[in-house]
């Protein structure tokens, strides 16, 4: 079986790094609706509003975290997400 594609996710707000590493999907609360991002996507630089951002990491293993105001920045498989205010709300597995 092929290996599933994998991006690098970096998630900063204002005042301190929240979460990075590899990802093989996120959804993002973008400021016309949700909006989600894959490995190869095509470059995009969007804003975000406030809302519950998810990543998941190759396992499954899922990352949510509530974030206000901010914007995302994808290309060559590197997703930035740059917020004024941000925490995590929950981590799940793949068995949850």
């Amino acid at each position: 079986m092929a290996e599933q594609p994998t991006m690098q996710v970096n998630i900063v707000a204002a005042d301190h790094p929240v979460w990075s590493g590899e990802a093989v999907s996120a959804v993002i609360p973008a400021s016309e609706g949700d909006m989600g991002i894959l490995p190869n996507h095509e470059p995009v630089l969007t804003v975000i509003k406030q809302g519950k951002l998810t990543v998941v990491e190759p396992g499954g293993e899922r990352h949510l975290c509530e974030v206000s105001d901010g914007f995302i920045s994808f290309d060559s498989n590197k997703l930035t997400v740059a917020v004024e205010r941000a925490h995590n709300v929950k981590r799940t597995t793949p068995d949850e």
